[in-house]
C-alpha cells in the first residue's frame, strides 16, 4: 500500500534530522568538557582531512578537561593545528604523545548565546521537520488526485505524519530544554 511506504519514508526522514540535530547539539559547548566538541574538528591526516575522532582517543578524564591522544603520535602537530584554526577558542597543550584542552568555565553572558545557538538549532530541526511533512503531504494528495489511494486513506495517512510530526516537534523541544539546562548549571 503506498501509503504505509509513504508514512515510514517520511518517519525515516523525520528521525534522519533529528540525528543532525543531536549531532548539531554536541557541538555547543556548556561549562563541562565533552568529546563532542572535538570529534569532527578535521586535521591532516597524510593529506586528507580526517576527523579527530578516527586519529585519536579522545577521553575526559576531568569535568574541564579533554585529552586527545592521537594513535599515529607524528599526528601530533598537524592536531594541534587543527584545533587552533577551529572556532572553540582553546588553546591545545601539547603534552608529549597527548594533546590537553582545558575547558575554560563560561561567562554568564556567553552561557545565554549559546542557549540562543541551541535554541536556533532546534528551530532549523523543526522547520526540516515540517518541510518534509508538507512534501509528504504533497505526494500523499498526487497519489489521491491519480486514484492510487482513496480519500479516506489521504486523511488516514495524513493524520499519522501529523501524529509522527507532532511527536518530533516535541521531542525536540526536550532536547533544547535539556541542553539550554546543562549550559546554564554548570
Amino acid at each position: 500500500m503506498p501509503t504505509k511506504e509513504t508514512v515510514s519514508d517520511t518517519e525515516s526522514k523525520m528521525n534522519k534530522a533529528m540525528e543532525v540535530l543531536h549531532d548539531e547539539l554536541k557541538t555547543i559547548r556548556s561549562g563541562r568538557a565533552s568529546t563532542g566538541l572535538v570529534e569532527n574538528i578535521k586535521a591532516d591526516f597524510y593529506g586528507t582531512p580526517t576527523p579527530l575522532k578516527q586519529m585519536a582517543t579522545l577521553a575526559t578524564p576531568q569535568m574541564d578537561m579533554i585529552v586527545i591522544k592521537p594513535f599515529d603520535p607524528a599526528s601530533i602537530k598537524e592536531i594541534e593545528k587543527a584545533i587552533k584554526t577551529s572556532d572553540l577558542s582553546i588553546a591545545p597543550i601539547v603534552d608529549g604523545k597527548i594533546v590537553r584542552l582545558n575547558i575554560p568555565t563560561l561567562s554568564e553572558e556567553r552561557r545565554k548565546q549559546l542557549v540562543q545557538q541551541a535554541k536556533q538549532t532546534g528551530e532549523q530541526s523543526k522547520v526540516s521537520i515540517r518541510n518534509i511533512r508538507r512534501d509528504a503531504n504533497k505526494h500523499l494528495e498526487k497519489l489521491q488526485k491519480d486514484k492510487a489511494i482513496t480519500e479516506d486513506d489521504l486523511e488516514k495517512a495524513k493524520k499519522q505524519i501529523d501524529d509522527i510530526t507532532k511527536q518530533l516537534s516535541d521531542k525536540v523541544d526536550e532536547l533544547i530544554r535539556h541542553k539550554s539546562d546543562e549550559i546554564m548549571l554548570d
